[in-house]
């Protein structure tokens, strides 16, 4: 009788789940399929607004922890590892994708001359910020997630989307830019109240 199998494994250790999926055992990668789902996601909608684009970084980011999880070095946080792989899933989708230049026209950001020293955001709920970084264009939003959300600097920026350093610097002002203007058109009543994305 198989119906109440024991797992081979422990649900509340990762170290054990990822020892069982090492030895191909399916009900332990379902396990950390389960347990980092919602986790993956929330990353890759920082990078896109398309839910099959967001799906299939999803799906491609779970095919490259499975791929390296012999590479996994226990002392380290997993999150943080898988973290580092669904970024770098989305950036490779971004790159294999884009079929639009890098560096955005300054037309699409309307003339707003509040001043960007004073950025925008501490006190908007994570899903209203969420929805507004969505709305950036691609080129924006890529820049001002990999550099507002993952703390890489203007080098590795370029260095990772193969751009010119002050396309980079560019692109994050606008992102900024193009945010205060979004923010001041559906919160304006309350923009005096809030705080600010810190400049670096």
């Amino acid at each position: 009788m198989f119906f109440n199998k024991k797992n081979s494994f422990d649900l509340n250790d990762i170290n054990s789940i990822i020892a069982a999926c090492l030895r191909k055992d399916r009900k332990a990668q379902q396990a950390l399929v389960e347990q980092y789902l919602p986790y993956g996601k929330s990353i890759c909608v920082l990078y896109s607004q398309n839910p099959m684009d967001i799906d299939e970084m999803v799906n491609d980011g779970f095919v490259r922890v499975f791929g390296n999880l012999s590479k996994f070095d226990s002392s380290r946080s997993f999150k943080s590892w898988l973290r580092a792989i669904f970024i770098n899933s989305c950036i490779d989708h971004y790159r294999k994708n884009k079929s639009f230049s890098l560096m955005s026209s300054l037309d699409d950001v309307m003339e707003f001359e509040l001043d960007y020293q004073t950025n925008v955001i501490d006190d908007l709920a994570a899903e209203e910020l969420l929805t507004l970084i969505q709305e950036l264009t691609p080129a924006y939003r890529m820049v001002f997630t990999l550099y507002v959300v993952e703390g890489y600097n203007h080098r590795e920026i370029a260095d990772i989307l193969r751009i010119q350093e002050g396309t980079s610097k560019s692109n994050l002002r606008d992102a900024r830019k193009r945010l205060q203007q979004m923010i001041y058109e559906r919160y304006g009543q309350h923009y005096h109240k809030l705080k600010i994305i810190r400049s670096r």
